[in-house]
């Protein structure tokens, strides 16, 4: 049993880590880097100024995985986001999670 769950939490690293990495590529197969990039706004904000403006705050990774999926407006400009129901609640997460931790 031990042996498992050795197996397993290995097997969760492993996964955790390889999508920590591709994150930067998945926010391109997703086309979000139409709109953003890490450091500059473009039509949409910085994902490092979202990072900052989000920072400690509780519910961030719900608001804005629900915001990746079904968009939204009014907190950086004029400019909506559109929704981008080509990502999954799953990815807009992962995607999410990776931008709340550049600085």
């Amino acid at each position: 049993m031990k042996h498992l769950l050795l197996m397993a939490s290995l097997l969760t690293g492993a996964l955790l880590s390889s999508q920590a990495s591709a994150n930067p590529d998945l926010a391109k197969a997703k086309n979000c880097m139409a709109c953003h990039t890490v450091n500059n706004k473009v039509v949409g904000p910085a994902f490092k100024d979202i990072a900052r403006k989000y920072a400690g705050q509780k519910d961030a990774e719900a608001k804005l995985a629900h915001k990746v999926v079904n968009g939204g407006g009014g907190v950086w400009g004029a400019v909506p986001m559109p929704a981008n129901r080509q990502v999954s609640e799953a990815e807009a997460q992962t995607l999410v999670k990776w931008i709340l931790t550049l600085k």
